[in-house]
């Protein structure tokens, strides 16, 4: 009966996992969990470094989801004391330090945003500022002499950054400490991070032990490649797709995305079972699915989670209305503009090659030629907003996407 419902659990809690440290203590620490009527405690922590969260940080919240779905408690930490020193992982520079006012404005938005998808009767919010600004400086000194330099040299990014001779600043070896603190200050039982943060979610586990506590359970979740299919989601980079955008936005962002990501998205992203995920995979290959209409399943569930069914329902039928009805092509041209501010329209379609001149453009305009998704233009003054996804259409032939 005892193992029966571990294994359930454990079906539940692996999805999707990258790598886990350990799976017989997870085991362990489920039986005992279930033995004694106790909830596991789940630790993730976020540093509020922008004010939106995209749906690369979902794949770590989507987790906690599926833990408070079984019973346990989810500690959702915002890293407002870490935030100010910026988490090294992956970098290839000093990342530059918040201010305390971005901070606590970014960690505003993220309260609400999470309850998109957490439960907020079971969701546990705390700020690690609550223990680290009481921590003295002999406190500190003695936290940083658990770990040597040699022993902070061994993560990639600080070990590449050493042999290029690239700067590495004292305070980013506190980091991953701070945030191994953390987990002792929380008794954590599991904590859930990016494969990017393996070191130090592992620093947790020795810290706890040093404190005389039982090793945390580390479970890593794969990094979601962004808009573009190769790098990592992020806001910096313009391949994300925020959690707070407009749901046509969401929509039409998902429909861009390569067919060969959406099964990673599916995958990571929904709550569909691994039976569901393989038939919708193997509707694909033997044909009786068309990618297209799988990718529209995924964008109407993400729009859905995020806005609900009506609103989902509104997103994918304009895009239909925008996209299918009005003969757009499939491939079309892709701009990524390299700001995000606002151009005239009239120089915008000349400097793209979709006109001539400026006074073709505005011609074109009066003519009601020129349209940006599916609505025709008037103004020869209108000023487009390159921070908005759209399609325009010049003519009857001439297609741009835009892509921030």
């Amino acid at each position: 009966m005892m193992q029966g419902k571990i294994k359930d659990q454990l079906a539940v809690i692996l999805k999707g996992v990258e790598d886990v440290v350990s799976k017989r203590e997870l085991e362990m620490k489920l039986a005992d969990s279930l033995s004694k009527g106790v909830p596991l405690k789940v630790k993730a922590g976020f540093d509020p470094t922008a004010p939106d969260l995209h749906l690369g940080h979902t794949v770590l919240i989507q987790k906690m989801r599926d833990f408070q779905k079984l019973g346990h408690e989810v500690i959702f930490l915002i890293g407002d004391f870490t935030g100010l020193i910026g988490d090294p992982s992956g970098r290839s520079e000093v990342r530059k330090p918040l201010s305390p006012e971005q901070v606590l404005e970014n960690a505003k938005t993220y309260q609400k945003q999470i309850f998109k998808i957490l439960d907020p009767d079971q969701t546990r919010i705390v700020f690690n500022s609550q223990w680290m600004e009481n921590l003295s400086s002999t406190d500190l000194i003695r936290l940083c002499s658990r770990q040597t330099v040699a022993r902070m040299l061994e993560r990639d990014d600080f070990h590449k950054r050493f042999t290029e001779h690239l700067p590495i600043s004292i305070h980013e070896f506190i980091y991953p400490l701070i945030q191994g603190y953390d987990s002792v200050m929380l008794k954590a039982d599991v904590e859930l991070g990016g494969t990017d943060q393996r070191f130090n979610l592992l620093m947790g586990r020795e810290l706890q032990k040093d404190y005389g506590q039982v090793p945390q359970v580390v479970m890593m979740m794969p990094i979601l490649e962004g808009l573009d299919g190769v790098q990592k989601m992020s806001k910096s980079l313009g391949n994300y797709i925020g959690i707070d955008e407009s749901p046509y936005d969401i929509y039409g962002k998902v429909m861009s995305i390569d067919d060969k990501l959406m099964m990673r998205y599916y995958q990571l992203l929904t709550d569909l079972d691994p039976g569901a995920l393989a038939g919708i995979d193997r509707q694909i290959s033997e044909g009786g699915l068309n990618p297209k209409d799988a990718k529209k399943g995924l964008a109407f569930i993400l729009v859905e989670r995020y806005h609900g069914k009506g609103i989902a329902e509104e997103a994918q039928a304009r895009f239909e209305q925008v996209h299918e009805k009005r003969g757009i092509p499939d491939n079309i041209p892709v701009f990524v503009p390299p700001d995000q501010g606002r151009v005239w329209l009239v120089k915008f379609v000349v400097d793209r090659g979709l006109v001539e001149s400026n006074s073709q453009a505005r011609r074109m305009i009066r003519q009601g030629a020129i349209s940006i998704d599916g609505e025709k233009i008037a103004d020869e003054n209108m000023e487009l907003d390159l921070s908005k996804p759209c399609i325009i259409k010049v003519g009857k032939r001439h297609f741009l996407k835009i892509e921030p």
